[in-house]
């Protein structure tokens, strides 16, 4: 039997702690999109709790990465400029949607927001509609 379900599920738990008690110690939402953009652009005295959020994921993924037998690892068969250009229209879009999707869904959709509910059925049905037509019409 597989333990990706259970890989799957300390995850996901680690991430819902993660994001409780950043509510609940520190008063903010762990939408990540918000945390890097405060500290790309400071508009206040917050940007070291900012920082040390973000260095601990990067670490938490080099860790796993490190330390769990055949871990996922990135595709080196994507286009470098290809995922350039994903990256910039994911940020063009946590700007526009007023958030990403650990900030609606995790935390949102947590907080029982309609308008996050409203934004992750949006993220989830753009992302299988790409899905589609990358995989099926552009192929």
């Amino acid at each position: 039997m597989s333990s990706t379900w259970l890989l799957a599920l300390a995850g996901g738990v680690l991430i819902g702690l993660a994001a409780t008690l950043l509510l609940w110690l520190n008063g903010r939402v762990a939408g990540i999109s918000g945390i890097l953009n405060g500290v790309l652009f400071p508009h206040s005295r917050d940007v070291a709790w900012r920082g040390a959020f973000l260095l601990g994921l990067i670490a938490a993924a080099g860790i796993y990465m490190a330390f769990v037998p055949r871990a996922p690892q990135p595709r080196a068969d994507f286009p470098r400029a290809g995922l350039v250009v994903a990256g910039l229209l994911v940020g063009f879009g946590t700007r526009m949607g007023n958030g990403c999707t650990s900030g609606h869904g995790v935390c949102g959709i947590g907080r029982l927001s309609v308008r996050s509910l409203i934004a992750v059925c949006t993220f989830m049905a753009t992302a299988v509609a790409t899905t589609f037509a990358v995989r099926h019409l552009w192929s």
